[in-house]
């Protein structure tokens, strides 16, 4: 079994990915580790960990990790994640990996160097109603697809979330703005070229609590807002000039609602209906993980993937200080 080391005890962890983990075929919580060693003691029994560390440090350091899930604030995912590789560890670390499209060239060098697996836990790769979605835009059921409108909002202004914290990383286009933008992608193959975006920022705060988004892919456009301090929705539709697909929970599958993907006719008759049960998508996160560090020929979301999605949130930003469209920069300046 791949031995799995948790930096720190945050919400994310605690509530889906080490529950996923414990669950998985191919894994087992070794270690959990937080700076207060008592909550890492108390969390390692709570999922009957054998190790607890009083340091993040200490468990990197340890022969009996294999590889570490990383939940920390996002502005420390590049740095533990740059720490975790060099102690030769493999990592899956929460999204957003980075701030800037440009910090992830550095986790693609450190990747290559130390030989290790180095993912963006975007749990909605995994999750077969994409691939439905996918597969469904590829054999035409919906024509020539045209648009594509989403939106992920949800209410919190507690100054002590880290969402609401610019020096941890904060925000909502990081922290859902990333998941219309991945999800367009993963069902579409193609990346955005140029957008245009309206963001506004809390005066409180100083992080973005709201953006709406207009990005122009090679034949269609995508449309869709975000926000922190909106009540909770979340929808994507792919329309199509014969039909469109409405992916019910894109996001949060089975927590925001049941996971179902409708198929309509161009006439807005229900053609078909796809559910997906009891899918745990950080489970199959987990597993596809593992799988992948034993050399397996399985679909990972890869550093490369990571760059272009976080090239369209740093041209979201840019965008949004003029009003004006900008180019989506998803490679590396030569």
């Amino acid at each position: 079994m791949f031995r799995w080391g948790i930096l720190s005890t945050a919400k994310i962890a605690m509530t889906q990915v080490v529950p996923a983990v414990c669950a998985s075929e191919n894994g087992v919580v070794q270690a959990i580790a937080s700076r207060d060693l008592a909550r890492a003691r108390a969390a390692a029994d709570r999922f009957g960990a054998p190790l607890a560390f009083g340091s993040y440090e200490e468990l990197l350091a340890s022969d009996q990790i294999d590889g570490v899930y990383i939940p920390l604030p996002t502005a420390q995912h590049v740095e533990w994640t740059l720490k975790a590789a060099r102690a030769g560890k493999h990592v899956l670390c929460e999204k957003p990996i980075a701030l800037k499209a440009d910090d992830i060239d550095q986790l693609i060098a450190a990747r290559d160097e130390h030989k290790v697996i180095i993912s963006e836990a975007f749990m909605v790769y995994y999750h077969p109603q994409w691939n439905k979605v996918r597969c469904l835009i590829a054999e035409g059921a919906i024509g020539r697809l045209r648009r594509v409108e989403g939106c992920f909002t949800y209410f919190n202004v507690d100054p002590h979330n880290m969402r609401n914290q610019p020096a941890l990383g904060g925000g909502g286009v990081p922290d859902v703005g990333v998941y219309p933008t991945v999800t367009t992608r993963i069902a579409t193959g193609k990346e955005p070229l140029q957008l245009q975006a309206l963001v506004d920022f809390d005066p409180q705060f100083g992080t973005d609590r709201y953006a709406s988004v207009l990005a122009r892919f090679d034949g269609f456009d995508l449309s869709f807002y975000v926000s922190t301090q909106l009540a909770a929705r979340q929808n994507m539709v792919f329309h199509g000039d014969r039909g469109y697909i409405e992916v019910t929970a894109p996001f949060n599958a089975g927590k925001h609602d049941h996971s179902r993907v409708s198929l309509y006719s161009v006439d807005h008759n229900a053609v078909s209906q796809w559910t997906f049960g009891d899918v745990n998508q950080y489970r199959l996160q987990a597993e596809h993980f593992v799988r992948a560090v034993r050399g397996e020929d399985v679909a990972l979301f890869s550093l490369e993937d990571s760059r272009a999605n976080q090239a369209v949130i740093d041209a979201i930003y840019r965008a949004g200080e003029t009003g004006a469209f900008v180019a989506v920069q998803a490679q590396p300046a030569s």
